[in-house]
């Protein structure tokens, strides 16, 4: 039985999954964190590599331990009404509701916008967005070629071109950044807000959704036992993920750098645009906004193909894989017009919500054998996870939502009784109580066989 997979098999699994997690909010999230960090750059980014690139892998090596096949199997050990509503509402945060969207509006911000002298209108998104959801659906429709071409070419031509960005910007920077003062909540506890940062980039809910493409990779070239499996997962998972990390800290150490110069931006796409700007004029904009545009568009077919093969697989006696594209599609289009700003508002709460539940089910499922897997602890952790994830959602939304529902008493009320509720972590305490209830009914009140 082969057990060990050769490097050069290695590699290529851990460069797919690197393809697999690497889209816009892998770039503009950090570019963001680090010039609001400035000083505190490199203690901001410790806390996004653990939610950007360590729950990632904890995710895929969880699904290869586990020996199920698939999300909604995983999380069915919480109940299979549990499993459905968690898979459905993961696959459409990563899919319609946000991801694909923001595909769509870096592209536009970091490209259309500067061609229009930085006022960029409605109309422009609207039509830019019929263009591009319209090749995004041509292509969901007939995804093989594509998807091979694009990720041959066009991805290594992306990391070429950010690599001369990113090795021009370390190599010449545009300024000292040990003096410039967070700012926002950095200012607070940089590390706990580059924690909550990497939430944004939904690597360890597309870890969850797409962990199983990997395994079933390293299965079908020979790898069968699940301890093996798991081993081969890290491994490579430490490849891909290890190269998205640096990239990670690049960009937020060349962001920062921005701070020197010029004024915070309003999102990490323009971040980017000012770098590229700064370092290789009108071409390097129009450089970075093509191969931007290009790489959104693979990751956005790919997400559209993975949600609609998912739902499929939920509903075998639903829509057809053409409807679900077309509706995902349509769906997509109405909401990137609301623009990039808004779309990373709304996408915050409900990440809130997703992320200590999904953090609960990869550590419950990678420690799973220490409990047998027992129901009653999956069942008992998220019972006390879910109402506090709710509570840090409600403290996610929007100031003028918040007024406008009521909660601002509600909130202040809570964040004096439940511990890091102030600081985004208001689901830990109840997440460790349920453990600990949990663990007490597996080995008092051992499950009947």
């Amino acid at each position: 039985m082969k057990k060990n997979l050769s490097f050069r098999q290695l590699a290529a699994v851990g460069s797919m999954l690197f393809g697999l997690f690497f889209g816009a909010g892998n770039l503009i999230f950090p570019a963001s964190m680090g010039q609001l960090a400035g000083g505190s750059v490199l203690t901001a980014s410790a806390g996004l590599l653990i939610t950007g690139v360590g729950l990632p892998l904890l995710g895929v090596a969880a699904l290869g331990i586990s020996r199920c096949d698939g999300l909604a199997s995983l999380s069915s050990r919480v109940g299979k009404p549990y499993g459905l509503f968690f898979t459905c509402l993961l696959y459409l945060t990563i899919g319609p509701f946000f991801a694909i969207p923001r595909c769509a509006t870096v592209p536009f911000e970091v490209g259309v916008v500067p061609a229009l002298g930085g006022q960029g209108s409605q109309g422009a998104l609207v039509v830019f967005s019929l263009v591009f959801f319209a090749a995004v659906l041509w292509f969901s429709l007939r995804p093989g070629k594509i998807l091979t071409w694009v990720g041959k070419v066009l991805n290594p031509l992306f990391l070429i071109c950010l690599a001369i960005l990113l090795v021009t910007a370390l190599v010449q920077p545009m300024g000292p950044i040990a003096d410039l003062p967070p700012e926002g909540s950095y200012a607070q506890s940089a590390f706990v807000s580059g924690f909550l940062e990497g939430y944004n980039t939904m690597d360890a809910l597309a870890g969850l959704a797409f962990g199983i493409v990997v395994v079933n990779v390293i299965r079908d070239l020979g790898v069968t036992e699940p301890g093996a499996i798991a081993a081969n997962t890290v491994l490579a998972g430490c490849l891909g993920c290890g190269l998205m990390g640096v990239i990670y800290l690049a960009v937020a150490v060349a962001g920062a750098q921005t701070r020197a110069l010029y004024p915070t931006a309003s999102n990490g796409g323009e971040v980017l645009l000012t770098m590229a700007q700064h370092y290789f004029g009108s071409f390097g904009a129009v450089l970075l906004a093509v191969t931007v545009t290009f790489a959104c568009l693979k990751t956005a077919v790919g997400l559209i193909t993975s949600c609609s093969e998912t739902f499929c697989a939920l509903f075998p006696k639903g829509p057809s894989y053409r409807v679900w594209a077309v509706s995902f599609s349509l769906f997509s289009l109405g909401a990137a017009n609301f623009g990039l700003e808004t779309i990373l508002a709304w996408a915050t709460p409900v990440l809130m919500f997703l992320y200590p539940l999904a953090i609960t089910l990869i550590l419950l499922s990678l420690a799973g054998g220490l409990f047998g897997n027992d129901q009653r602890v999956y069942a008992c952790v998220t019972a006390f996870t879910l109402p506090a994830a709710v509570v840090d959602f409600l403290h996610a939304l929007p100031a003028g939502a918040q007024t406008a529902l009521g909660l601002k008493p509600f909130l202040e009320a809570v964040g004096q009784y439940l511990p890091l509720f102030t600081l985004g972590l208001g689901w830990v305490c109840p997440a460790a109580a349920g453990l600990a209830v949990g663990l007490a009914l597996h080995f008092l009140r051992p499950a009947r066989a």
